[in-house]
């Protein structure tokens, strides 16, 4: 088996080469960001590693010996699964591999934003020494947290939120319910916005989640309150957060990704004093990060031994 190690953003693949040494897979590796890029450099080869690279219908036409994909992360979106099945090619994951670490960020986010620890420290840092320099701060055991998918990280955030929070209320329509946790109340899309002073998003990107959030659903949010997105960055409609911030209806904003990345240093979303930023790094951690990558390695070789990658997210035709 020959696979493709393509636009990894680490300081190097030894863990990955480790693995695919030792269960005799060639490996070659390039930094494609385009599907041209792509197909250049994954001649021969039956599998793909990918990160951001775009892997949709015109590689998979170009290149038919390609037989499975596996993506970095839980997310799946640069992979185009419905050109995969079409062209019965397998897309596999890495769908639990920082769960804790997402939601530990998500919520540590919230909080900043709640207790305004930023802005004191920006105030502190430019002399002002007293505690009403971050405005008005609410109590948190006061407000009700609201969770946009109960999904691994979602039922997380849930579990370390609920003695926090007075309320944890959860939106997921593909959820029954059972598998809600007892502490957490479902209820209605546009009922949790109305409901919740905090709003975190844990839904992956599709085309039924993407621009999800727009004026719609935040007009609906009561005066002054937060919003944390720690999923992808295409679920916000991003001119539609910043008029939420300049009306009223969001005292504050805490991303984790933005529809386009890295962004523009100028731009409005980055430079807005109610936005609070890191750079797609809710997943993080040493043992997270090395936990990922071997699990997205793992469902090639799987793959290559069994016929099934460990994580499957398209099936595709047996070998």
């Amino acid at each position: 088996m020959k696979v493709l190690i393509t636009d990894y953003d680490f300081p190097d693949v030894d863990l990955e080469l480790a693995l695919y040494k030792e269960a005799g897979v060639e490996v070659v590796t390039a930094q494609c960001r385009t599907e041209e890029e792509v197909i250049a450099a994954s001649a021969g080869c039956q599998g793909l590693l990918v990160q951001y690279a775009p892997v949709n219908a015109k590689v998979f036409a170009a290149r038919p010996e390609i037989r499975i994909a596996s993506r970095y992360g839980a997310g799946f979106d640069t992979i185009n699964t419905a050109d995969a099945a079409a062209h019965g090619v397998w897309v596999a994951n890495s769908p639990d591999y920082g769960v804790g670490e997402v939601a530990t960020h998500a919520l540590a986010m919230a909080l900043d934003l709640i207790r305004n620890i930023t802005v004191y420290d920006r105030a502190v840092k430019a002399g002002e020494w007293h505690y009403t320099t971050a405005g008005i701060i609410p109590r948190a055991s006061d407000l009700t947290i609201g969770i946009i998918g109960l999904g691994r990280i979602g039922k997380r955030m849930a579990h370390i939120s609920r003695n926090l929070f007075k309320r944890v209320i959860a939106y997921d329509p593909y959820i029954i319910d059972g598998d809600f946790p007892a502490y957490v109340e479902r209820v209605g899309r546009e009922e949790l916005f109305r409901q919740a002073h905090v709003v975190s998003l844990h839904t992956p990107l599709n085309d039924e989640t993407r621009n999800m959030i727009d004026a719609s659903l935040l007009d609906l949010l009561q005066a002054q309150s937060y919003l944390v997105n720690s999923a992808r960055g295409g679920l916000i409609k991003i001119d539609d957060l910043l008029a939420a911030l300049e009306n009223g209806k969001l005292k504050g904003a805490a991303l984790d990704v933005l529809p386009v990345e890295p962004p523009q240093t100028a731009s409005a979303i980055v430079q807005h004093p109610r936005v609070l930023l890191s750079p797609h790094a809710a997943f993080f951690s040493d043992v997270a990060a090395r936990e990922l990558r071997r699990k997205a390695a793992q469902n090639l070789i799987d793959w290559d031994r069994t016929g099934r990658p460990s994580y499957v997210v398209v099936q595709g035709k047996n070998k």
